[in-house]
């Protein structure tokens, strides 16, 4: 059985978390909080001391994009998270690297520092949040789904910390496309919204 190794509040967990349930993949969550993650028995299966992990049998893999991709690439057949051509592989690519990029230093690292203590510049990441928000809505404008006509793992994976945005002080008023679609992701069948901190 798969494993995965995560928390309940990690966006980068989410996504793989929602990819393992929209494939129907049976498979355990285990715990993995910051006590865990520094333990040596932990940092045996990944030195880094980082989640997600997925080990699949003799697989084991770190970075969220890279288990997305393992997934929809052994267990995707027909590609209803993926694509089969490489423009579209391309296309979703582009946005792996924006959820690791632009998101991650900004949404994601603002709702860190400013609910969780975190030690970078807050203004910074609020700034940084708001230029690539900008930058998806006016995407949004033309596409309804990030990289494809449908629903792909480029969504899944930009999904989580644009969802929860404001708990890093940046508000989503005047980004009404991409308030659009969060409530898209939110509705497919099978996908949980990302979890808030109480």
């Amino acid at each position: 059985m798969i494993k995965l190794y995560t928390t309940a509040l990690s966006g980068h967990g989410h996504r793989v978390e929602q990819l393992l349930k929209l494939l129907e993949l049976d498979y355990e969550k285990i715990d993995a909080p910051h006590e865990v993650r520094i333990t040596t028995e932990f940092l045996k299966i990944n030195p880094l001391g980082q989640i997600p992990i997925l080990i699949d049998n003799e697989v084991v893999l770190s970075d969220s994009n890279t288990i997305l991709l393992y997934l929809v690439q052994k267990y995707d057949r027909v590609c209803t998270w993926y694509a089969k051509d490489i423009i579209g592989q391309a296309e979703i690519h582009m946005w792996l690297f924006i959820a690791s990029g632009e998101i991650a230093f900004g949404p994601a690292l603002a709702r860190r520092t400013k609910l969780l203590n975190g030690d970078a510049s807050l203004e910074e990441a609020q700034a940084r949040a708001h230029k690539i928000l900008t930058f998806i809505n006016n995407h949004l404008k033309k596409y309804t789904w990030l990289a494809l006509d449908k629903i792909t793992i480029a969504d899944l994976a930009c999904y989580p910390y644009i969802a929860v945005a404001d708990e890093g002080g940046i508000s989503l008023d005047g980004y009404e496309y991409v308030k659009r679609w969060i409530k898209q992701v939110e509705e497919i069948q099978g996908i949980s919204p990302m979890p808030r901190i109480k």
